[in-house]
């Protein structure tokens, strides 16, 4: 294993401390507890905080600031943060309207973070959750109970950022975030596996041949092992299936994200891309908005997925609204 590390103890503490360094205009970092908040937050705004383990960067931590996250807990690599720096968080971030969890779902994330809304609520702070569930490749895996949350989370980080900076309140958001989740699917594989810090090993095993057809961000295995094929082969596979949980008929609008996974090239996401609009014009779908780039990622997996959410022009309006945070930023 070669990685840019000191002691593997401290892959994320170092991490952190260098984020709070290079972004200390757009963020503040609380090293103990752990958590990322906005350097200046908004008064009397619903607080937007995202938890989740960490080595999937820049998710969460690169999307706190203005127009996105309020905060971000992240856990060591690929281990969900327990209750205490959540609800460190959840104080920092309340201004007296409240605060809204979106939490990916993980078994971890979800019970640290009911926890940490359950302490919140004893203290008079108005806590609500939302659970993100936008996999395509499973119903049940080793991390989760259901569909993992994976990509799809930025789209509605940044929507439901935006929502809650013009002002929208508790019940609106969650309201929002919920309309969210049930329309935006995701389905990634990767064609080379992770290599986690503190074990020095690889997720899983493949052959030069062969992929990882449905992985997670985890570094989990995916739903099958296939062939290894053209990009527009994989491209086409990976849109299949979020088509086909979710159909969307001709005339549909929709913002497609493709993700790369840690260590995919941009010119080969552009390859990867170029596909999927291909398609989705074919099919009479119109891609109002797109994204490319490593947004979800499993640090160092090589692979891709795709998220297709179906969008209308009040979520265009928000998707367009300003945001500056240290891994998304316009309009600003």
């Amino acid at each position: 294993m070669k990685k840019l590390m000191n002691d593997p103890r401290r892959y994320v503490a170092d991490s952190l401390a260098g984020f709070a360094a290079a972004h200390r205009d757009i963020v503040r970092v609380s090293p103990e507890p752990a958590f990322v908040a906005r350097a200046r937050l908004t008064p009397r705004k619903v607080g937007i905080l995202a938890i989740g383990g960490s080595g999937h960067e820049p998710l969460h931590i690169g999307f706190v600031g203005a127009g996105m996250l309020d905060a971000a807990v992240p856990g060591e690599v690929f281990t969900s943060p327990t209750p205490d720096p959540i609800l460190s968080a959840t104080r920092t971030v309340d201004q007296g309207a409240g605060v809204l969890y979106l939490i990916k779902n993980y078994t971890g994330d979800v019970l640290n973070g009911e926890t940490a809304a359950e302490l919140a609520t004893a203290e008079g702070i108005s806590v609500r959750t939302v659970v993100i569930d936008d996999d395509v490749a499973v119903q049940d895996s080793e991390f989760t109970a259901g569909r993992r949350g994976v990509a799809g989370t930025v789209l509605i980080e940044k929507i439901v950022g935006a929502a809650a900076e013009r002002g929208d309140d508790l019940d609106a958001l969650v309201h929002l975030a919920g309309e969210l989740v049930s329309s935006v699917r995701t389905m990634g594989l990767a064609i080379a596996a992770p290599t986690a810090p503190h074990s020095g090993r690889l997720s899983f095993e493949l052959d030069a041949d062969e992929i990882e057809f449905g992985i997670g961000i985890h570094g989990e295995r995916g739903r099958a092992r296939m062939t290894m094929a053209s990009a527009d082969e994989l491209a086409d596979r990976a849109l299949d299936a979020v088509m086909e949980d979710l159909p969307r008929r001709r005339g549909d609008r929709v913002l497609v994200l493709v993700n790369g996974m840690g260590a995919t090239p941009p010119a080969e996401l552009y390859i990867v891309y170029r596909r999927i609009a291909e398609r989705l014009d074919a099919a009479g779908v119109e891609i109002a908005r797109s994204l490319v780039g490593s947004y979800a990622t499993s640090l160092d997996m090589a692979g891709f997925s795709v998220t297709v959410l179906t969008v209308d022009d009040r979520l265009l309006a928000l998707w367009d609204a300003p945001v500056r945070t240290a891994a998304l930023s316009w309009g600003c």
